[in-house]
């Protein structure tokens, strides 16, 4: 009878190299939200939504039905002078992220910009949603 060499924790480090690998390799396929920030002015509802490393070009902004789509993706891009990621822990992939507008504002006028990774949209408010002071006439 020959005696082996037991070793109680063989399948936890077998279980744990699985698991570091499957962190350390590239999850490009992960759903991600973008956060944005809705604010109201005087004049216009913004939408500002963090965009980092994502080309203008895959940014797509609609309005359909009241309701504002943002939509878009962020690549993964791999470098080859790069030996091996130690951690990544930023999603990629595609996007959309949808908000329902009020009717107080004019979707034919929307505007948007794109700059530092962030993107602006702005919807005016349409002129009679807008306030407007009321002149007092004093009768005698």
């Amino acid at each position: 009878m020959s005696l082996t060499h037991f070793d109680p924790l063989a399948n936890i480090r077998l279980f744990e190299d699985a698991f570091t690998r499957m962190f350390n390799e590239p999850q490009t396929n992960r759903p991600w939200t973008p956060a944005v920030d809705i604010y109201e002015t005087e004049n216009d509802l913004v939408v500002k939504a963090d965009l980092p490393d994502v080309d203008l070009k895959d940014i797509d902004v609609r309005v359909e039905n009241q309701t504002l789509t943002i939509a878009g993706e962020r690549k993964f891009e791999k470098q080859d002078n790069v030996a091996g990621y130690h951690r990544i822990e930023r999603s990629y992939g595609n996007f959309t992220r949808s908000f329902a507008v009020p009717n107080s504002f004019d979707t034919e006028k929307i505007a948007a910009s794109f700059k530092n990774g962030v993107l602006s949209v702005s919807l005016p408010k349409k002129e009679a949603a807008k306030p407007r002071q009321i002149k007092i006439e004093a009768t005698a």
